[in-house]
């Protein structure tokens, strides 16, 4: 598996997975071939409820690997699997019934998006700052999810501006990206020295 973005500016011009090129793709399309993104700031869908949004979701990635055809979870095994995942990632079960996200907290927020990647199991899950509003508690959660679903059959890109996150989970490879690109790579010891001297050195180096 690889994933692969080549960068111009402020932007990706092309992203690209397993040599697909998949930079004009619908956010749907994305998903059936295995991307998963979890927002800094998830919506709220009002009128859809955590537990329609997930069936809909898997059902549609289901469909899209079956070259097409129906292929519907059968809905104990779906109910079964989700309260599964809800008591392992310590989701309330109240939450299924409730719209998504709409009146969340910012760790209810996350812990769902957390559940979605949980459900659909994707191939690259990227995380855009899912550590932004987490007290100490939902953050440790959120880790604890990644760290269990992250293996041979997924990977992840966690994107922050802070070092809390990786107390949690350790990064196998460390990017620093400053003004469009990547100025720096290294190991977990480069996000430990970011943390200690910040950015202003990498400013430097990208001007």
């Amino acid at each position: 598996m690889q994933l692969l973005a080549t960068l111009h500016g402020h932007y990706a011009n092309m992203l690209a997975l397993d040599g697909e090129d998949v930079t004009e793709l619908g956010a749907d399309e994305r998903a059936q071939r295995g991307l998963f993104l979890a927002f800094q700031y998830p919506h709220a869908i009002p009128g859809v409820t955590v537990t329609s949004f997930l069936r809909s979701a898997i059902n549609a990635v289901r469909k899209a690997r079956n070259g097409g055809v129906d292929d519907p979870i059968a809905i104990p095994e779906f109910r079964k699997t989700l309260l599964a995942e809800m008591d392992r990632l310590k989701v309330s079960r109240e939450l299924a019934s409730r719209y998504l996200n709409d009146g969340f907290s910012g760790g209810e927020k996350k812990r769902v998006e957390i559940l979605q990647m949980a459900m659909l199991k994707p191939r690259i899950a990227v995380l855009d700052e899912t550590d932004s509003g987490l007290d100490i508690d939902a953050l440790r959660v959120v880790a604890s999810g990644v760290n269990e679903l992250v293996g041979p059959e997924m990977g992840a890109l966690v994107i922050t501006h802070y070092q809390r996150i990786l107390n949690y989970i350790e990064p196998d490879f460390v990017h620093v990206f400053v003004g469009g690109r990547i100025v720096e790579e290294g190991g977990p010891e480069l996000a430990k020295k970011l943390e200690q001297e910040g950015y202003v050195p990498y400013e430097e180096v990208a001007a």
